[in-house]
This record gives structure tokens, C-alpha cells and sequence, in this order.
């Protein structure tokens, strides 16, 4: 992707049986590698492994399953010449053996590994979740979702680059021990994320609260949900919604579609200048 390009492209690339949308299609190493490289010919600026759901409800996995997952495939896309990874862990020994085998970002969900990308001078993306996967969804409450999850953010973020975390991104947690409203509320608000001094990672892509935002009989929205398969469209909806507000990376299933909704975006406003 051309670097004057207003947002940035996160491809996922989860190497795991059981993660919501794409579990087990590239479980496979080879398969991996070969999605790895087709995202970015597509348009992904980073891939982002992962080796662990973290769905709702999702259990965790053993320190070394994960290692054995993400690394063989992180080191087949530095041997096909793609060196713009982020891993997406939870655990400090599974970033460090990331890194160590080509990752320049940590993706990181739990917001506590600013030190390991500190030791490693790589970057960080710092995610709110309330609880953890097998926990965040069974009853999410807030004081004021914005203000909390701001205001975490920005201490995590302050705290990392005191430690000498150079590369500093902020990701609200779109679906994380979030309702419904409490998505809504932080999509309508996300500029009060973006005029922080921080750069603002956003995933909403697939996920089940596009889902019900999306379905077709809105006074049934608790209950209806358009099936994962069929969210595309809203996703790159959503994902050019807020890069209109200032997000500066998105980290979607959909690459293609999201770059060419980019690449539209830029052209259009480069006309209007």
C-alpha cells in the first residue's frame, strides 16, 4: 500500500482451529504462509499472526501449542520476503520468540506487554478488554465507556513510553466486554480516541455486534444477527467510518476490500483539494 494513504491495513491471520470467523482455514503452516502473502499483495501494510481465539468464550492455550502455531509461520512469510509483522498474543514468552523470529509489533489484547516490546524496541498496540475471553462477555458494565476505557488507555500508553516503547497504538477493544450499546456508543465517539497523542488501532471486522447492527429488523436487533459470512460489507462500512475520524490503522479479515475503499477515500479527497 502507497504510505500517503490516509490509514493503514492490518491483515489477520489467525493460526488457530476455533478462532469466530476464520478457525482452522489456515491452521494449516502452509496455508498460513500462502494467506500471508496473498493479503499482502492485496494491500496489507502488517500481518497479524495469532495462535490463540480469543473469541467470547474462548479458553486459553498452552504457552508452547502457541509458539508452535505462530512461529514456523512467521518464519515462512520473512522467507517470502514479507518482514511487516505484528504477533497477537497474550503472553510474553510467545512476543518474545515472535520477535525474536521477525515480528516488529505486538499486537496485544491484555494491554501488559509494553515491557517486552520496550526490551525489544518494537511496537505496541495496546488493546482495552474488560476481563478476559472466557469472562469479558458475561456482563460488561461502565461508570462511562468512553472516559474508562480512554483513560486506561492513555495511562498504559504514557507508562510504555516512559519505558522506551518508541511505537505507541491505542485500540478501544471493539467487542471486548462490550455491549451492543456500548460498541455503538464508542463508534459514535472514536474521535474522542483519535485527538489523543496517540495513534488509534480499530478491529470491528466481522465481529458479532456488526452483526446485529446489520440486521434487517432493527426493532429485533437483541435477537436477529446477519451470520458471519455475510458481514463483509458492514466491516469495510464501519472500517471507513472511522477512518474518517481520524483511526489510523484497521485490522481486517476483508484486505482487498479494504484497500480499494482506502484507496477510493484518498483519491476522492485528493479531487476535492
Amino acid at each position: 500500500m502507497p504510505e500517503n494513504l490516509p490509514c493503514k491495513i492490518m491483515g489477520i491471520l489467525n493460526v488457530t482451529p476455533d478462532s469466530f470467523f476464520d478457525g482452522g482455514r489456515y491452521f494449516n503452516t502452509k496455508d498460513a504462509i500462502e494467506r500471508g502473502v496473498q493479503m499482502v499483495d492485496q494491500g496489507a501494510d502488517i500481518i497479524d499472526v495469532g495462535g490463540e481465539s480469543s473469541r467470547p468464550f474462548a479458553t486459553k492455550v498452552e504457552t508452547e501449542v502457541e509458539i508452535k502455531r505462530v512461529i514456523p509461520v512467521i518464519k515462512g512469510l520473512i522467507k517470502a520476503g514479507i518482514h511487516n509483522i505484528s504477533i497477537d498474543t497474550t503472553k510474553p514468552e510467545v512476543a518474545r520468540k515472535a520477535v525474536e523470529a521477525g515480528a516488529v509489533i505486538i499486537n496485544d489484547i491484555s494491554a501488559s506487554l509494553s515491557y517486552v516490546a520496550a526490551d525489544y524496541k518494537v511496537g505496541w498496540v495496546a488493546m482495552h478488554m474488560q476481563g478476559t475471553p472466557l469472562t469479558m462477555q458475561l456482563n460488561p458494565k461502565y461508570e462511562n465507556i468512553v472516559s474508562d476505557i480512554k483513560r486506561f488507555l492513555i495511562q498504559v500508553a504514557e507508562e510504555a513510553t516512559k519505558i522506551g516503547v518508541k511505537e505507541v497504538w491505542i485500540d478501544p477493544g471493539f467487542g471486548f466486554g462490550k455491549t451492543l450499546n456500548d460498541n455503538v456508543e464508542l463508534l459514535n465517539l472514536i474521535g474522542e480516541f483519535t485527538e489523543t497523542n496517540y495513534q488509534v488501532m480499530v478491529g470491528v471486522s466481522r465481529k458479532s455486534f456488526v452483526g446485529k447492527i446489520s440486521a434487517p429488523d432493527v426493532d429485533l436487533v437483541s435477537e436477529a444477527l446477519v451470520e458471519t459470512d455475510k458481514r463483509k460489507a458492514s466491516s469495510v462500512a464501519l472500517a471507513m467510518y472511522v477512518i474518517l475520524q481520524g483511526v489510523k490503522m484497521v485490522r481486517v479479515h476483508d484486505v482487498l476490500e479494504t484497500y480499494q475503499a482506502i484507496k477510493l477515500l484518498d483519491e476522492l479527497d485528493r479531487i476535492k483539494q
